[in-house]
């Protein structure tokens, strides 16, 4: 099915490796063209720049430390000057620890806070400018937020916060044509994952596969999936909603 996406103007956050290449690729396979962005250089930003040049289309991969509002502005300002316009923001750029609550530290506490929720909020406000009228903004969120995990109070409190966020900006920016929804993802097998050892990898996917009703893990792709739909005008009616990609999970 062609979504009619050829042409459309994308941003999203943290896309070099995981759940965010996947989206990134996946867009840009559908005639998208697409901004990414990561925070520290690795051998994933090359051979993503690579994919996207073998792909085609007008594609950018840019440095932005997503918790530092000035680096937020800049990277803001190159999509203005790049495309003049956002179809679509993905909000997907995100940070997680595991420490005991009792001692977690108010400065994990504030780095964790300033990526996933900041962070996302300096995105959308940037963005503004740039969105109108069937313009859709994907945060990607997490089921951890409902079924709550230990030694992450910190993580799921902003999946829990991306929420609320999308619930208000939906209905403050619904008359103006945009749309505004939360991807809530269950495990998803992406390079950290395989890059387990054997054992490990095979307990992780028995153990988590079995809480879903489709009896096994997600992949990126099936999140790409999602988000190419909320970026056509098939979704042009949903707005202020918490999706499930999570297999079923219980």
């Amino acid at each position: 099915m062609d979504l009619e996406l050829r042409g459309k103007k994308a941003l999203i956050t943290g896309g070099t490796r995981g759940v965010g290449r996947g989206i990134v690729l996946a867009l840009a396979r559908a005639g998208v063209d697409v901004v990414t962005c990561y925070q520290n250089d690795s051998e994933h930003v090359g051979s993503l720049e690579r994919e996207l040049k073998e792909t085609g289309g007008d594609h950018h991969v840019l440095r932005a430390d997503l918790s530092q509002p000035e680096e937020v502005a800049g990277l803001l300002g190159k999509v203005g000057e790049r495309y003049g316009r956002l179809d679509l923001v993905v909000n997907n750029a995100g940070a997680i620890s595991h420490i005991p609550y009792a001692e977690l530290s108010v400065e994990e506490w504030g780095r964790i806070l300033a990526t996933n929720v900041t962070g996302a909020h300096l995105v959308i406000q940037n963005a503004l400018p740039l969105l109108g009228e069937g313009s859709s903004v994907v945060s990607i969120g997490s089921r951890a937020s409902d079924a709550g995990v230990p030694l992450r109070a910190h993580y799921t409190a902003t999946k829990s916060a991306l929420v609320g966020l999308n619930r208000s900006l939906a209905k403050e920016f619904g008359p103006q044509g945009i749309r505004f929804n939360v991807l809530v993802l269950g495990v998803i097998e992406t390079e950290k994952f395989h890059a387990m050892p054997e054992d490990q990898k095979k307990l992780m996917a028995e153990r988590y596969g079995a809480k879903t009703a489709l009896g096994r893990l997600g992949t990126p792709d099936e999140v790409a999936g999602a988000v190419l739909w909320l970026a056509s005008d098939l979704s042009r009616y949903v707005t202020g909603n918490q999706i499930g990609v999570d297999g079923g999970i219980s």
